[in-house]
């Protein structure tokens, strides 16, 4: 196993800097309200349609996986580990992190 499957907001920006990719899994229109400089947005529901390609792409990666309160990113990291990828939720989401003050873009 990849041992544990959270981290707390704090812990991101140094997982990042390691090497770690931060994956925003909400909706296009959540995603345009805020969210985390550097994130990719892939939407939980398009993440069954693409296992093969996730896998490509992410088997030898640690993914940090963001929503809005921690639940869709549980659910995401979850897929992740059924296909090998290393992933860890993010506690508490991009509210988390907006109440810690951290950084957050809003639009495109």
């Amino acid at each position: 196993m990849f041992g544990k499957r959270s981290l707390d907001v704090a812990s991101v920006h140094g997982r990042l800097a390691e090497g770690a990719i931060l994956v925003d899994v909400r909706t296009k229109e959540e995603w345009r309200q805020a969210h985390v400089p550097g994130a990719i947005r892939i939407s939980l529901d398009s993440l069954h349609g693409r296992q093969d390609a996730l896998k490509r792409k992410y088997s030898d990666s640690e993914l940090l996986v963001i929503c809005r309160s921690g639940s869709r990113s549980a659910q995401a990291v979850r897929f992740f580990w059924s296909l090998g990828i290393n992933a860890l939720n993010v506690r508490g989401g991009i509210n988390s992190w907006k109440r810690k003050g951290l950084p957050v873009t809003q639009g495109n």
